[in-house]
């Protein structure tokens, strides 16, 4: 399913209309060269620059002094339109450049000259730091005659110049073969395995017999020794494959590995303290996601950043939103929230899933026999608000709550209780742009059901989660749910749309009977009524198999009902045929996990990856986590665990999905803000961020370029424009704080 369109801009509209044409007289063109005028022997026609660039010719080179002081990358540009593309063919984009004083970044760009912008190819090198001369090669997604090859040189506080020559846009090339280094052959949860948890690794080999393997401690010497059982190929990755079965060896350390078949694996520990951390770790990734509000460096060194999108310049601000044209004739404080992704956008549907999932966390900790509540409890997370009596993981879930609520339409007005689908910038914004650089106007998009019963669902659990803690803000949150019910009861089918993906992700959803059932199931829980509890009996999808291969996601929200059924305490009639339903849904998907050479309870049909995949299977094993908390059985229990393998490295790639977690982690998701792959004054991702994983459809351009005819696990490239594979989101990192928390508990 495609969740979002995160496209990554060329030049915005404001750009396109402050052009100043350069000195003109006649180029020559090769046949295949489709940028005019490369090599400026006598002439810089018929490049243009914005009107703040002064350019011209200095020794057969293109020359442009930069203005200091611009805020944005596209605030100073010098570009060539009218570029001829044509859908699926490979070009080498190539240039030489130098800047003065070294060390500046330039964004060069293959993309659109018209609205909306959108980016085919791009590449930030520091001049003079990664070399002069640079080559590039891609396919194009696009036919078009409206191409535009661009060099983005703003954001710089002081003036600086920029030379260019032999810049080519070359067609018909051979794509550049992507062999992703995947290190050695035998694959690990990189970060560590319980003692008496399950252990087991993947060898990658031609090997069609037995071999024998060894686990070495940190001093190199034998510790356990055995032989793999292959496994035959392994249709996700196209390799074949033997598992290892280390699960009687229960000494914790740091530093062991897996040596057969002549290949020693990247290093692990045995022990529980590692899962202790992740759990804090990917909770406290949503304060550094939070707009509306000051990041303090004390709090997270390295991340502190001013407040985002509060109205100081370059802001508009959210604190007084209007709609798009023809939606309301209102606007509305809709400040703070957590910035949904690698954007600046926030959107209700994915802040729902998102916020049930780390109130769930806490629930959960609450409820089960294993659960430990108060690891996350008061001061466990370091955000402003600890010391104040009130669980931290409430806290923090309490922030995109209070913007949740503020999305609902006024009384008084048109469609009044239903909430608006989600808000964002009028046009797509490039990387990379601090949240308080943002100079694009926010815009409130259409109501919608399904977004309002996300409001509905996860307002209703905040009413009975929040109570012991502030009675007067659950009891506002209650009223909200019980709004925007009978406002999505009297407005079923206001349905998003597919098109609306213009600066923000569409999040379009053509079917809501389960988001109906959800929210009834959460308001149910919170008040015991007897309309709830009758429309969840009826609804269809009480009865209905929601365990499928991809699990449940922001579309998908019937299993958030059925699960809270399932395990908060209630009186719902037939609550044991829930509590069945769950356990056979993880029988499935222990079945699933058993039969996949690389351990894990996600097998899509064909092995067609989702977007997100990595957090679909962490959903999956979430249902293999309840069904434990349910019977006590501990297969399901070792499946759950099991499934953190595959997250943490032991995967075809190689490679942990969480950044800062395992010896090779993903470092480069997609995000505005911490870019440090394009500008070293910027951050990595925190520790604890999930990566999106393998996405078979690779729908980015960077993706398409270096991934096509990829087979399921290897649809994956860990590079900041790769949108599609490699951006991190709150509700991704929402499955990861659960089974952290989850596995942390185990020990």
């Amino acid at each position: 399913m495609k969740r979002r369109r995160t496209a990554l801009l060329s030049l915005t509209a404001l750009l396109a209309t402050a052009l100043t044409a350069l000195p003109s007289t006649p180029a020559g063109a090769e046949e295949v060269e489709q940028v005019r005028n490369g090599t400026f022997d006598t002439t810089t026609d018929p490049w243009w620059t914005t009107s703040n660039v002064t350019a011209g010719l200095s020794d057969g080179r293109l020359c442009a002094d930069v203005p200091g002081g611009t805020a944005n990358r596209w605030d100073a540009a010098v570009g060539q339109n009218d570029i001829t593309l044509v859908k699926g063919e490979s070009y080498r984009f190539s240039f030489s450049a130098t800047g003065t004083p070294a060390g500046h970044v330039v964004r060069a760009i293959v993309g659109l000259s018209v609205s909306p912008y959108d980016t085919y190819h791009e590449v930030t090198p520091q001049l003079s730091v990664s070399g002069d001369t640079y080559s590039y090669t891609f396919t194009s997604p696009v036919d078009t005659a409206q191409g535009q090859v661009g060099f983005q040189l703003g954001g710089s506080a002081d003036a600086w110049r920029f030379c260019m020559d032999d810049v080519s846009l070359l067609g018909g090339v051979a794509p550049e073969p992507y062999e992703p280094d995947t290190g050695p052959r035998v694959r690990v949860n990189q970060v560590g395995y319980l003692p008496a948890g399950p252990k087991n690794a993947t060898l990658v080999t031609d090997a069609t017999a037995k071999l024998p393997w060894q686990l070495k401690n940190s001093a190199g010497t034998v510790v356990a020794r055995g032989t793999t059982l292959p496994r035959g190929v392994d249709a996700s990755s196209g390799q074949n494959v033997h598992s290892i079965d280390f699960g009687t060896f229960r000494s914790k350390g740091a530093g062991f590995r897996l040596v057969a078949d002549g290949e020693t694996s990247r290093p692990f520990d045995i022990g529980a303290n590692v899962y202790e951390r992740l759990r804090l770790d990917s909770a406290k990734y949503y304060y550094t996601q939070r707009s509306g509000l000051a990041i303090r460096d004390d709090l997270r060194p390295g991340y502190g950043r001013p407040a985002g999108h509060v109205g100081v310049a370059p802001n508009k601000g959210d604190t007084s939103v209007p709609c798009q044209p023809g939606v309301c004739d209102y606007t509305l404080d809709v400040s703070g929230g957590w910035y949904d992704a690698g954007d600046h956008g926030k959107y209700v549907v994915n802040g729902g899933i998102s916020t049930w999932e780390l109130l769930s966390t806490y629930e959960r900790a609450r409820h089960a026999r294993t659960g430990q509540a108060d690891k996350l409890g008061d001061g466990a997370l370091a955000i402003p608000e600890s010391g104040n009596k009130v669980p931290d993981i409430l806290d923090e879930a309490r922030w995109e709550l209070e913007f949740l609520l503020k999305m609902q339409v006024p009384d008084g007005k048109p469609l009044a209780g239903m909430a608006h689908h989600k808000m964002h910038d009028e046009q797509w914004t490039g990387l990379p742009l601090l949240p308080s650089d943002d100079p694009q106007k926010r815009e409130l998009h259409p109501p919608s059901t399904a977004a309002t019963l996300n409001l509905a669902a996860t307002a209703a659990q905040a009413a009975r989660m929040y109570r012991p803690y502030d009675k007067a803000f659950a009891d506002r949150a209650l009223t909200a749910a019980r709004k925007a019910w009978s406002a999505a009861l009297a407005h079923p089918g206001r349905l998003a749309s597919e098109s609306d993906g213009i600066g923000g992700g569409a999040y379009p959803d053509s079917d809501v009977t389960d988001d109906f059932y959800w929210a009834a199931s959460e308001l149910y829980l919170s008040t015991g009524e007897k309309p709830f509890e009758e429309y969840v009996l009826k609804s269809p999808v009480h009865t209905a198999d929601l365990f499928k291969p991809l699990g449940f996601d922001w579309a998908r929200t019937g299993a958030a009902g059925r699960l809270d059924l399932a395990t908060v305490p209630n009186r719902l009639p037939g609550r044991d045929a829930v509590r069945r339903s769950v356990v056979q849904g993880a029988d499935r998907y222990l079945a699933t996990l058993k039969a996949h050479p690389y351990g894990m309870p996600y097998a899509p049909d064909g092995n067609t990856y989702d977007w997100g995949s990595s957090h679909q299977v962490l959903n999956n094993a979430v249902v293999l986590a309840t069904a434990y908390d349910i019977t006590g059985a501990s297969k399901y229990r070792d499946g759950a665990l099991q499934s953190m393998d595959y997250i943490l490295g032991r995967n075809a790639l190689n490679i942990s999905y969480v950044t800062g977690y395992g010896e090779v982690s993903a470092q480069n998701q997609h995000s505005r803000w911490y870019a440090r792959q394009l500008d070293p004054n910027q951050p990595a991702p925190p520790k604890g961020t999930l990566a999106g994983g393998p996405n078979s459809s690779i729908q980015d351009p960077y993706a398409q370029s270096k991934l096509q005819g990829c087979v399921g696990q290897f649809c994956y490239i860990d590079d900041i424009q790769s949108w599609s594979t490699n951006e991190h989101t709150i509700n991704w990192n929402a499955a990861l704080t659960r089974m952290a928390s989850f596995v942390a508990d185990q020990a």
